[in-house]
């Protein structure tokens, strides 16, 4: 389903020696905003994030979708698998949000898929770095490691396909580590990319009434 009005600002993002892509897109009044993180392979066009972005847009919700790789890195089979780096190009990101005049005032979400999970919630692991919010879909959060999921503070969703039987397992494994408020949802009938009708809805749903819910009213 397309979202018309969907408006999305081209922006450039530092973060160390390389210089990131992203889409942001701001609704009036938008109650925070969300920074996406895929999993590998993908990008910040990902059909299924956009589709998501549009649902947050549409109940008054931003959001910023970066490609955390270069084309010349993602290229790289092992540089997309790279956490650590992906974690800190996520944190580059949430510092020019914090710093970018039309972003600053608002509270940060992450919303991430795959590895881009492990990142977001290393990211939210983070002292220096306070968000309000994260969601996973189809995500590997055990790929963030013990550590910091223990210290993860933010309201976490975890979100799964009901025939993605690894990752069930997996995620379940995550949810018992996290020490945060936190949710596992598991979407029946969908695998790993929730492709089959109607399930990707339910993740939009599910993702907009998590981040809804911790970064409150929309702002008049």
């Amino acid at each position: 389903m397309a979202h018309d009005h969907f408006e999305q600002l081209s922006v450039q993002i530092p973060a160390g020696e390389a210089t990131l892509e992203g889409n942001l897109a701001l609704p009036e009044g938008c109650a925070g905003i969300v920074l996406f993180a895929h999993g590998s392979g993908s990008s910040r066009f990902s059909p299924r994030n956009q589709y998501v972005a549009g649902e947050l847009f549409d109940a008054g919700v931003g959001s910023l979708l970066i490609d955390l790789l270069t084309p010349a890195e993602d290229s790289h089979y092992d540089t997309r698998f790279d956490i650590a780096l992906l974690t800190q190009r996520l944190l580059a990101a949430t510092t020019w949000l914090r710093k970018e005049p039309l972003t600053r005032s608002l509270k940060i979400g992450y919303f991430g898929a795959s590895t881009g999970a492990a990142a977001a919630l290393q990211a939210a692991a983070a002292k220096a770095n306070p968000v309000a919010a994260v969601v996973s879909r189809g995500g590997r959060p055990d790929l963030a490691g013990p550590k910091a999921l223990g210290q993860v503070a933010a309201p976490t969703l975890l979100i799964v396909g009901g025939y993605d039987d690894v990752v069930i397992q997996l995620n379940q494994e995550a949810h018992d580590r996290l020490r945060c408020t936190k949710e596992l949802v598991i979407v029946p009938g969908a695998t790993h990319l929730f492709e089959e009708p109607g399930t990707l809805e339910q993740v939009a749903k599910y993702a907009t009434l998590w981040f809804r819910r911790y970064f409150g009213e929309r702002l008049h």
